[in-house]
């Protein structure tokens, strides 16, 4: 196995377990502007693009503004009570960076609300790059936000693995050329990823992780 020079992270689902925060503060705002409940089901649907998207359509461009100065809000007060870092998570971080592998994400959150939780958990130092949806023109399952990450620096796609739990991801791993690792510890489309053709699927931190110390070994080592 060619060993990776950089790993591709998603955040909410991947990283980080962050779901029952974002349906929590969704319907926060929904609640309060437009006297709506949704299910996690039609909030997931709604997201692909960064939250300030979804929110302006269900509130109106008018009120995007307040209703976001709400939904920021009400995100980092409830953060230490509803989100936290997957168990083995930091650990898998701190041997990648110990075996020199160049970190990054892409998320479809927007910047604001993915710097809250990656500071909140205190995960920020390990990554080289930061894509979010604000920084890319067409959202997952476009692969623009990894192509960035490549261009960065200059990586071939066959260097690089993409790390998520989302269709989406899956799709853009596919189109960047890049492998994918399907994470389901905490997929909310768990049945649908386990459809796709990823090129490695993993139910646990511990099961990936103990597959990435196998994967990339010290250098003058072989991989498995």
């Amino acid at each position: 196995m060619k060993r990776f020079s950089c790993i591709i992270f998603d955040l909410d689902g991947t990283l980080t377990r962050t779901n029952e925060l974002i349906y929590a503060t969704f319907n926060h705002i929904a609640e309060k502007y437009v006297q709506r409940v949704f299910t996690p089901t039609e909030i997931t649907g709604m997201f692909g693009p960064p939250e300030e998207v979804a929110v302006e359509k269900l509130v109106g461009k008018d009120r995007v503004e307040p209703a976001m100065k709400d939904y920021y809000s009400f995100y980092e007060t409830h953060h230490p009570q509803l989100a936290e870092a997957y168990d083995g998570i930091r650990e898998v971080l701190e041997f990648l960076k110990r075996r020199g592998v160049i970190l990054a994400i892409f998320t479809g959150k927007g910047r604001r609300s993915a710097l809250i939780t990656l500071e909140a958990i205190g995960m920020k130092e390990y990554f080289d790059c930061i894509v979010t949806g604000d920084d890319v023109a067409n959202y997952k399952p476009s692969a623009e936000g990894i192509r960035r990450v490549l261009r960065q620096f200059r990586l071939q796609p066959d260097e690089v693995l993409m790390v998520g739990d989302s269709v989406s991801d899956v799709n853009a791993a596919k189109e960047a050329g890049v492998a994918m690792a399907a994470v389901l510890w905490d997929s909310y489309g768990k049945d649908r990823v386990l459809e796709t053709d990823a090129s490695h699927f993993f139910h646990s931190v511990e099961e990936f992780s103990d597959w990435l110390k196998a994967a990339i070994p010290r250098d003058g080592e072989r991989a498995n």
